[in-house]
């Protein structure tokens, strides 16, 4: 075999790896473009007039806010069967009896008291149902992926447009107490805060005493517009417990006299949100896509009459993203820039003494002015990036315009508006869920079809060199790479490396420090696919000095002495010299083994992740490991192909020298 058919033969079976990954790669690793555009006051989302006349009263927006203040109190975990209501579902005999049923008995109360004034959802929560996930799905209204979830591995800010943001930017006074994953999140966005270490989840009470012992003393100072609290006993009750532990029982009826508590001493222009971020498995876990993990409760509750009617008997379900442009709306702010939510347009309909007819057109110029942001959005992220289905982008498109014409024609003709209002509404949240479910589509499910397109698939024959040499090699690559101080996560990256022999920096270079760190964290894998094919010297290495003893029968050491030196086999490696076809055969072979088992740690990494696409972990452990492994195997690829084509060189030079030995003798 020629040297150029070797090289391009590994080189394509390095190909066909190559393009599994990337398959694999683009099934799994989710991309969104985050975009730094901000709404804002001046520039309303799209033609037409605002609502009410609005940009003429004082404190208003896109839309006049109804509530001055806001309370948010986030109990993490808070699964909707925690909160709803116990009913007796046999005449006659009692609800059945769970230690976390029936617990926030004052939501029940208030429901049953004051149904004008409350109501509660159940929150359809997006996967993953992990904590910092949905935090940025409540304060932005997007969808995390993995790359702009990838870049928050150390939770690190959010650089979309939020609520957090827009608070911030109208001078609104925001106070935070409690999980201290908001310190990364929203850095230096906070007038006062009081944050608590959350990791720890055996500890069932430190972060909810710490926000206890501030929470009734900042609502009583009245120096605050925006109070959160995010409690995290009922997580942390769940992963140590499990949900059926009486001690989740404690916890619940905690905070169901927090909210009491808070209840007490609300004012009429106050807003109560208490929100559950995710539930949790009947073990207490979380992070997948089960109906128990992405099922959350929402309750809402005003002093001042919120609704028109009474509260269904069943609890409406809604999107968790929903919460974010109604709040928004709400207190007079632009709903953030890349929100798919729908507002909750039942906020808007005017207390119980509102007319029918004002109510729904109140709802409608909400609705409208919702999806006015929704297709702007969609706009420009369709020009920055081409992710987006575009047959079904232009069909919501069109849908928007029809609407909107509809809701454009319904203000200037009052007239015919009462009919015409319920279908102005229903085109308009048939947008708004039109365009939640393509970038669902888009940016939120697993393609399981690519993501099996990883497998290696290559033919190969029996190795020269021993299976056990090759395994035993490509474990040592691995096993450098963690006894060189190296792990499969971002946050261990050596970044120092960067600056080795460059102590004073590199200025406006950037390729260079790239270089470095790379080197520095996948050296063992370079080194050890460079020196790979020196594993062609196992076989001889193993066997000349056996092969020297056998060839020696007892008793006739004087016979092979005096045996003429040239019927002496060729020993180690000058064999692969007397027959270089055989020579080139054993180089391909090692490298096809190399690579398999290589990809075989790959092909298992991508199982792992496959398999655990919905773990809590899988962004923190399984998708970077994935990378890891992925670049790895790239590195090692390349680093291979150099080695054996290092290798010929070699042999090349030496095959020349020995030729002009043989000229030299035959002179």
């Amino acid at each position: 075999m020629q040297k150029a058919s070797v090289l391009l033969f590994l080189a394509w079976v390095c190909f066909i790896f190559y393009a599994g990954i990337a398959l694999f790669t683009n099934g799994f690793l989710l991309t969104r473009l985050e975009l730094t555009n901000y709404s804002s006051c001046q520039e309303p989302p799209g033609p037409g007039s605002l609502p009410w006349g609005s940009q003429g009263k004082p404190g208003a927006c896109w839309m006049a806010s109804r509530f001055s203040r806001v309370v948010l109190v986030l109990i993490d975990a808070l699964r909707f069967d925690f909160a709803q209501p116990q009913h007796s579902h046999v005449p006659g005999e009692p609800p059945v009896s769970l230690p976390f049923l029936g617990k926030l008995s004052s939501l029940q109360r208030i429901l049953e008291t004051q149904p004008h004034h409350a109501r509660l959802y159940r929150s359809q929560v997006d996967p993953p149902t992990t904590t910092m996930q949905r935090l940025k799905a409540l304060t932005t209204g997007s969808l995390p992926t993995f790359i702009d979830a990838g870049s928050n591995f150390a939770s690190h800010a959010i650089v979309e447009d939020n609520l957090i943001k827009q608070l911030t930017s109208a001078g609104r006074r925001v106070v935070f107490m409690g999980d201290d994953t908001w310190k990364d999140l929203f850095p230096g966005a906070f007038s006062k805060a009081f944050f608590f270490p959350s990791f720890n989840v055996r500890d069932l009470d430190t972060v909810d005493n710490g926000i206890l012992e501030h929470l009734y003393p900042t609502m009583d100072s009245g120096e605050w517009d925006v109070l959160i609290a995010h409690f995290l006993g009922v997580d942390h009750c769940g992963h140590k417990h499990g949900p059926h532990h009486p001690e989740m029982a404690k916890k619940l009826s905690q905070m169901d006299q927090v909210i009491q508590g808070l209840v007490e001493r609300l004012e009429n222009d106050t807003l109560l949100v208490v929100a559950g971020d995710h539930g949790m498995t009947t073990n207490g876990d979380h992070g997948g896509d089960s109906e128990l993990e992405v099922s959350a409760a929402l309750f809402l509750y005003s002093p001042t009459a919120l609704f028109p009617s009474t509260p269904p008997e069943e609890p409406e379900v809604i999107p968790q993203v929903s919460l974010v442009p109604t709040l928004a709306l709400l207190l007079g702010l632009p709903i953030p820039f890349g929100n798919i939510g729908e507002v909750m347009a039942e906020l808007f309909s005017g207390s119980e003494d509102s007319q029918p007819h004002s109510s729904a057109l109140a709802q409608a110029s909400a609705l409208h002015l919702n999806a006015q942001q929704v297709s702007r959005f969609l706009h420009t992220y369709s020009a920055a990036t081409q992710d987006l289905q575009a047959k079904e982008l232009h069909q919501l498109q069109n849908l928007f315009s029809k609407a909107s014409a509809d809701y454009q024609w319904l203000l200037q003709s009052p007239n015919g508006a009462e009919a015409t209002l319920p279908t102005v509404i229903a085109e308009l949240q048939q947008f708004l869920r039109g365009a939640r479910a393509m970038c669902i589509e888009s940016w939120a499910h697993f393609s399981l079809v690519r993501m099996a397109g990883v497998s290696p698939d290559f033919p190969f024959r029996p190795f020269t060199v021993p299976w056990r040499a090759v395994s035993a090699w490509a474990l040592m690559a691995t096993q450098t790479f963690y006894s060189t101080g190296h792990q499969p996560v971002f946050p261990a990256i050596h970044w120092h490396a960067a600056f080795v022999g460059f102590p004073e920096g590199h200025g406006s270079c950037t390729w260079l420090p790239a270089l470095l760190v790379g080197a520095n964290t996948f050296a063992s894998h370079l080194l050890f696919a460079v020196g790979c094919p020196l594993l062609l010297l196992w076989p001889f290495l193993c066997e000349s000095q056996g092969l020297r003893k056998r060839q020696q029968p007892p008793g006739n050491e004087a016979e092979a002495r005096v045996r003429p030196e040239e019927e002496e086999e060729p020993l180690m490696e000058m064999r692969l010299w007397d027959a270089p076809h055989h020579f080139y055969a054993a180089l391909l072979q090692l490298g096809l083994k190399y690579l398999f088992v290589l990809g075989i740690q790959i092909l298992a990494c991508a199982l792992a992740a496959s398999i655990l696409r919905r773990h809590l972990m899988v962004w923190k452990v399984f998708a970077p490991k994935f990378i890891f492994e992925a670049v790895g195997f790239i590195v090692s690829s390349v680093g291979l192909l150099l080695g054996i084509a290092l290798v010929m060189r070699v042999d090349g030079a030496v095959s020349s020298w020995f030729r002009q030995l043989f000229l030299a003798q035959q002179r």
